[in-house]
């Protein structure tokens, strides 16, 4: 008995010293993943990366990791503008089969998910904001994006419109993503005053798009959605490079 209670206590001390070497070992992967991601995404502050899953080391041994969460405070995604950008916030990822090279240069995600906000200031860059032509002598433009409610965008349109002078309106828009553009088109028109429009001078103004080209790892868009403080985003992906 005395022998056996001596192994049991030699296997505890083991197990606990195995699990301090294990979190040290994961602790230290994922600030060097964290560092390897900023400089490979040129990203202005070092993101979050977390490795789930116990053990690490047994996972390291097989040369992939189960689930892999990122997170970036504020990425500047190219437009398809040259020298323009729009900033996605809170982006957060979850990472699942994580694999990487033998010499721990390079590592893929078998597949991606995640979600992310565009704040409203930052979705007006899109839209018109610069008085533009409609109708003879009637001039409109966007001056605002905010929460319409059950998933829609509010936009505000200011109108200089013959006798009326400035006026300003507001529609109801749906948002919605095709391939990596978001776009915002509205439910119905505004009449501007009575002004005499066609839909598509209106619609000039009311409805635009924003492109957002390369989010990290190649991850895309799939599915927006209107919220308070802006358009929430969905991403997903598969075989996500996440370094190297």
């Amino acid at each position: 008995m005395r022998a056996l209670r001596i192994l049991v206590i030699v296997a505890v001390i083991l197990g606990g010293l195995f699990a301090i070497a294990d979190r040290v070992a994961v602790g230290f992967a994922e600030d060097e993943a964290a560092a390897q991601l900023k400089s490979s995404e040129g990203l202005a502050a070092t993101p979050d990366v977390s490795i789930k899953g116990f053990p690490f080391l047994t996972q390291v041994a097989s040369g992939e990791l189960d689930d892999v969460e990122v997170g970036i405070a504020d990425y500047e995604a190219p437009t398809g503008n040259a020298d323009e950008s729009i900033r996605i916030a809170d982006l957060k990822a979850n990472m699942r089969g994580v694999a990487f090279s033998t010499d721990y240069r390079s590592a893929t995600a078998a597949s991606a998910t995640g979600t992310a906000t565009i704040a409203y200031d930052e979705l007006l860059k899109a839209a018109k904001s610069e008085p533009t032509d409609v109708a003879p002598g009637t001039t409109a433009r966007v001056v605002g994006l905010s929460d319409g409610g059950n998933g829609k965008i509010k936009v505000a349109i200011e109108a200089d419109i013959p006798v009326l002078g400035k006026q300003t309106f507001s529609v109801l828009s749906t948002v919605s993503v095709k391939d990596d553009t978001v776009e915002v088109r509205a439910d119905s028109l505004p009449g501007l005053g009575g002004a005499d429009l066609a839909e598509n001078a209106v619609r000039s103004i009311t409805d635009f798009q924003q492109a957002i080209d390369d989010l990290p790892g190649g991850i895309k868009l799939d599915k927006v959605e209107a919220a308070s403080d802006g358009v929430e985003i969905t991403v997903k992906g598969s075989n996500i490079s996440l370094v190297g």
